[in-house]
């Protein structure tokens, strides 16, 4: 096998991993173990978590509901990293336990730029000019 046929995603066994390192990561969220007052009275979701390819680092993608303080929320999860690790590290089961870093989730800002692009009026234009050549 040559070295041109690497996989070019993640394998299953990273993927598995970052499920368990999310849910760990909701769960400690849910119940407000992090005491940090930029924390204290967020409800923080995790949509992803992309783990590099030997394991050892789990990027945790997150945002607060309604996206608010996002930037000051990631820098005090940060903060705690050695205590989100401590925690997480039991629930996953497996020899060692990544090193997890917090960033600011864009998917949900991405999604919303496409959707105001879908509904430009250029965009629908074009969709009343098909609609009255198909008919």
């Amino acid at each position: 096998m040559s070295k041109d046929n690497k996989p070019s995603g993640p394998t299953q066994r990273s993927l598995r991993v970052g499920e368990l390192v999310r849910h760990a990561l909701a769960a400690m969220f849910a119940r407000g173990e992090i005491e940090d007052d930029a924390l204290r009275g967020s409800v923080i979701t995790v949509p992803e978590v992309r783990m590099s390819p030997d394991l050892k680092i789990a990027n945790a993608y997150i945002m607060p509901l309604g996206g608010l303080h996002a930037e000051e929320i990631v820098a005090a999860l940060n903060r705690h990293r050695k205590f989100v690790r401590g925690r997480v590290a039991p629930q996953i089961n497996m020899k060692f336990a990544p090193e997890v870093r917090f960033f600011v989730d864009e998917t949900f800002e991405e999604a919303g730029r496409i959707d105001a692009l879908l509904r430009s009026k250029k965009v629908q234009q074009d969709l009343d000019d098909e609609d009255g050549e198909t008919e």
